[in-house]
């Protein structure tokens, strides 16, 4: 009998790292279940816990450059590269049901994302505050969960509006078509 992986991933349910460890496993065949460790930190620090046998966080995106906190965390962690995960990033802007976009007055997501949509978001919310956030999956959730008031919007994937009970407001709001981003596969 197989032992069953167990993959780490930066983020919550809903994460873009979720997708890539998702699609490492399909195109593997390979059995894994899957810690949600919220960012890069938490994966590798989970290495040191036993807690993990993979992990799976983005390293960087073709318009928005470098996940500084990934390098942050990899430098401080020993761990083993073992390949690239490239994924096309789609991100929509989440509302709680029944609010419009002219509610909003707070756009919150992961500053990669973020920058990522700073073109879209300079043209339509160039009033509104924008706050970064530890996971845009994360902001998703703790909007659902009114960690966030109504008047916020956060930038995640379509997959966190069906999970968390969002609506779409808009879709494919980065700024750069394709999106793409690199996750990578490391071990202890």
């Amino acid at each position: 009998m197989r032992k069953k992986l167990i993959l780490g991933v930066s983020g919550v349910r809903g994460s873009f790292s979720e997708e890539a460890a998702l699609h490492f496993s399909k195109k593997n065949n390979l059995d894994c279940t899957l810690e949600y460790l919220v960012d890069m930190e938490g994966v590798l620090s989970a290495f040191d816990r036993n807690a993990i046998d993979l992990g799976v966080f983005p390293v960087v995106n073709n318009n928005a450059g470098l996940v500084q906190a990934a390098f942050i965390a990899m430098g401080k962690r020993s761990f083993t590269y073992l390949e690239n995960i490239w994924l096309e990033i789609n991100h929509c802007l989440l509302a709680k049901p029944g609010i419009q976009l002219q509610q909003i007055q707070k756009i919150i997501s992961y500053p990669q994302a973020l920058l990522q949509c700073k073109q879209y978001l300079g043209q339509h919310f160039k009033n509104a505050e924008l706050i970064e956030w530890d996971d845009t999956a994360k902001a998703a959730n703790d909007l659902a969960k009114n960690i966030l008031d109504d008047t916020s919007a956060v930038i995640a994937s379509r997959a966190c509006a069906k999970i968390y009970g969002l609506s779409i407001l808009e879709k494919n709001i980065q700024d750069v078509n394709p999106n793409m981003t690199a996750f990578i596969l490391v071990k202890k």
